[in-house]
């Protein structure tokens, strides 16, 4: 019978190692080899031992998960082992969440408490007003809002006691309850609106639709279809295993900072245009094809070189990402209340080629969850600038999940990892006066007097 093992042979001394293959809930999909087993193929005693080289961690499993299970090659996608699509259909955001940081669906009454937990935290402190009313006119959404995530580290003290099971509850509600509360008080202040406060008779996305778009109405009524589909939309991009902001979290918990730090750094990696931008791109990409016949003609310059196809392709999916095809679903449902972003038939009709052409075929590139994400977005209202905050919401329950994970699992330590160096060796302090000129580093330019 075959062992679960390698065997290394080092060509350098000759010598063979056996290291083992261990394995997640699916043995086919999750093979390992433990990095630090490594260490032992050296060439002597004083030698540190091989480590792996891993350039943005592209084949590095740096945690064992419970949380979400993707299969890029197949486009799967579950939480807690549920597809994404009944999710989708069934659920709601505020059950979704409840299921990623608890590990099962709640009873009606475990909701039921849970929903009462969130709603009462909708509410921030006053002094934050002043907090985000200090920031620039023009002040990026994306960029209040992870600077006031982390200012809620010094207005709860207790957040710090993270090894305490009800503190971390207390946490978890605060920051998934207020996380609208900062975002929409962030999209406010960019319009120079007065702040729109919580109504926790609506539902989560309800409620924050009602602190983005209040006006002088007495009392705010979401539109229903709109509502769910922001609802459907924030259960998509609730949690999407190790991905960069995800790794963050993680990174940043992993010394033991209080979970507001944790997620403004979790936040910050989401702020970066390849991150939670990419939807924004995909917006200007359509906005420059122009109409629906020059998408022939932005294709072949695509496959040219001259030009890049935003929303396609992912780090991890190798097919049709199923979030893609959830939100194009609800697109229609949306235009029926906006009225049809004319962006879309641009959309559609890119999808239609490039699926069809063998170039793209060939590179697996199919469309990922911006693809029609920001065309949603855009119709409901949002200026783009709102888009990585939309995206920050829902994934705060994630990052709550994927951080708690960490703290509870006994391999976990602080994140630190190794390099290859490359640069000089020893080298002999020499006096300034003896120094070679062009042999250091810029000199600062000439400025004019």
């Amino acid at each position: 019978m075959a062992k679960d093992s390698i065997t290394l042979i080092d060509n350098r001394t000759g010598k063979s190692y056996e290291i083992a293959i261990s394995y997640g809930i699916y043995p086919l999909d999750g093979a390992a080899l433990r990095a630090s087993d490594l260490r032992q193929v050296k060439v002597s005693e004083d030698d540190f031992g091989l480590v792996s080289y891993d350039p943005a961690f592209m084949n590095t499993a740096s945690c064992q998960s419970r949380i979400t299970f993707i299969d890029g090659d197949k486009g799967i996608l579950r939480y807690r082992g549920y597809p994404i699509e009944e999710l989708a259909e069934k659920s709601t955001y505020l059950e979704t969440a409840y299921l990623i940081l608890y590990g099962a669906l709640p009873t009606k009454a475990q909701l039921d408490i849970w929903t009462h937990d969130i709603t009462w935290h909708t509410l921030i402190h006053e002094n934050i007003k002043k907090f985000m009313d200090g920031f620039h006119y023009d002040a990026h959404p994306m960029g209040m809002l992870v600077s006031t995530v982390a200012a809620l580290s010094t207005f709860y003290p207790d957040a710090k006691h993270i090894f305490d099971a009800e503190s971390r509850k207390t946490q978890t509600h605060r920051l998934v309850g207020k996380m609208p509360t900062l975002a929409a008080f962030a999209y406010r202040h960019s319009l120079g609106l007065p702040y729109a406060y919580p109504d926790n008779d609506l539902s989560y996305t309800g409620n924050f639709l009602n602190m983005l778009f209040k006006m002088t109405e007495v009392k705010y009524k979401p539109n229903a279809i709109l509502e769910k589909a922001l609802d459907v939309l924030f259960i998509l991009h609730a949690d999407h295993e190790q991905n960069c902001g995800t790794n963050a979290m993680r990174c940043v918990g992993s010394s033991q900072a209080d979970p507001y730090c944790a997620v403004a750094a979790a936040a910050a990696a989401l702020y970066g245009p390849l991150h939670g931008g990419a939807n924004e791109a995909v917006l200007k990409m359509l906005g420059e094809i122009g109409s629906k016949d020059k998408v022939p003609e932005f294709i072949k310059k695509v496959k040219a070189g001259d030009g890049k196809l935003m929303g396609f392709g992912h780090r991890v999916y190798k097919n049709y990402d199923p979030r893609a095809k959830i939100i194009k679903r609800i697109a229609d449902e949306v235009f029926e209340v906006t009225g049809r972003n004319p962006l879309l038939d641009i959309a559609i009709e890119l999808e239609r080629i490039a699926l069809e052409d063998e170039y793209f075929i060939k590179r697996k590139l199919y469309p990922n969850v911006d693809f029609y994400s920001g065309i949603i977005y855009q119709a409901m209202g949002f200026p783009v600038e709102m888009f990585p905050v939309l995206f920050a919401i829902p994934r705060t329950s994630g990052w709550i999940a994927q951080w708690e994970e960490l703290l509870l699992d006994a391999e976990q330590k602080i994140s630190r990892p190794r390099q290859v160096y490359l640069g000089e060796d020893t080298r002999t302090y020499i006096a300034i006066e003896h120094r070679e000129t062009g042999k250091t580093g810029p000199t600062s330019p000439k400025r004019a007097p």
